[in-house]
């Protein structure tokens, strides 16, 4: 099974207002890491390419990368933790109310929504980064592993069924991603997520 959810510690996003000439600076330098990052990882693989073939290849100095990221995993998997970012952002914004399952499905298919073109694009090629790469597998897995801790801690409630639904959900959204990986077509993500979600009940039913 192919880990699919990446989160450390994030902040809560909130509207920064307009940005200064220096924030805007700031936000193309990481951009351009980011995309940059993205195309040479792909072409190179992620564990034969150094970081200092990304600080070149941009012309940004460590100091200036450090200051935008943690690590080479931190900029491989930005699309992952641009998603959970704005997924746990949504899940606090929404009304919990009716079955949780129903509430987690909704919250992704929001998130899903806010996502831009751009994001789209790399998106595919972090998940195949992922499933290329045994440095970032283990880097995903353990971010898997807080971001489920930080949505139960967000809710309140630490009892083994709310730990497991978490799990149940986690599941069904990487098989939605099993789907829609060979196409990728924007538009299709959010139907895969329905039907996984969908199929959830009826699978832990099965007989054998």
């Amino acid at each position: 099974m192919r880990p699919r959810c990446v989160l450390g510690k994030l902040p809560r996003m909130t509207d920064p207002g307009p940005l200064t000439l220096r924030e805007r600076k700031k936000q193309r330098t990481r951009q351009a890491l980011v995309e940059t990052a993205i195309a040479i990882f792909s072409e190179r693989g992620f564990d034969a390419t150094p970081l200092d073939a990304l600080l070149d290849e941009v012309e940004v100095s460590r100091r200036t990368f450090f200051r935008n990221f943690r690590s080479k995993e931190d900029v491989a998997l930005a699309a992952v933790k641009e998603l959970w970012s704005a997924y746990l952002e949504v899940l606090d914004e929404t009304a919990k109310s009716g079955p949780l399952a129903d509430v987690f499905r909704d919250a992704m298919l929001a998130t899903l929504g806010r996502m831009d073109e751009n994001w789209y694009q790399r998106f595919p090629a972090t998940l195949r980064l992922i499933d290329e790469s045994p440095a970032l597998n283990g880097h995903t897995l353990r971010h898997c592993a807080e971001t489920e801790a930080e949505i139960v801690r967000r809710l309140g409630d630490s009892r083994l069924e709310l730990r497991l639904l978490v799990e149940f959900c986690v599941a069904a959204w990487r098989c939605a991603l099993d789907e829609w990986l060979p196409d990728c077509a924007p538009g299709e993500l959010p139907g895969h997520v329905r039907r996984a979600f969908a199929a959830m009940d009826g699978s832990v039913r099965l007989r054998a």
